[in-house]
């Protein structure tokens, strides 16, 4: 088995100092270190600490190696969406089951109607259903290993146009991108 437990706690913006402090009873950074890195066993009671450390059901703090877990694809910075340079799991809702067509995106800095912390959840679809998100938040791959994130507001002979979210933003042309992830829930924090 393998854990999420630096996955989630990066996506909640904690550190290990303050998972362990939020540890009942609270425990040292290291100890927290140790559990992510798998060099100390992660036993069912730390399992329900740690869990209940980072407010989440401590299921979801394990997973086995063969899962299909949705993964965070990008995140949305002010200067547009980037890449991530390490994969990370993305924590999603139970009533999306183990979808594999699923992805997020993670909003680092606030742009447009998107705030700092914000989850972005996403479906992927193929070309021949690119006509059912019009005037809907898309995010698409760019060559080169980027994306492009905002409203699809033309698709025409397998092209497609963006206008990514924010004030004076010009629109992005896609030329036949091979899929496209459709918002479907945005998740805030209270």
């Amino acid at each position: 088995m393998i854990n999420r437990i630096r996955d989630i706690r990066r996506q909640k913006g904690l550190t290990l100092a303050d998972v362990a402090a939020r540890c009942v009873p609270p425990t040292t950074a290291q100890t927290i270190g140790r559990l992510e890195t798998g060099m100390r066993s992660l036993s069912l009671t730390w399992m329900n600490r740690i869990g209940a450390a980072l407010d989440v059901d401590p299921q979801l703090l394990v997973k086995p190696d063969h899962s299909a877990t949705p993964n965070v694809v990008a995140r949305l910075t002010a200067g547009g969406p980037e890449a991530l340079t390490h994969p990370m799991d993305a924590v999603l809702p139970t009533e999306f089951g183990g979808d594999a067509r699923l992805m997020a995106l993670v909003v680092d800095a606030g742009l447009g109607e998107y705030r700092a912390g914000d989850q972005v959840w996403l479906r992927q679809v193929d070309p021949a259903e690119y006509s059912r998100a019009l005037n809907r938040d898309v995010l698409a791959p760019r060559p080169a290993g980027r994306f492009a994130f905002g409203r699809m507001i033309d698709h025409l002979d397998g092209r497609i146009a963006l206008l990514p979210p924010g004030i004076g933003q010009r629109q992005v042309v896609i030329d036949h991108p091979a899929w496209i992830g459709v918002a479907e829930m945005l998740v805030r924090k209270l």
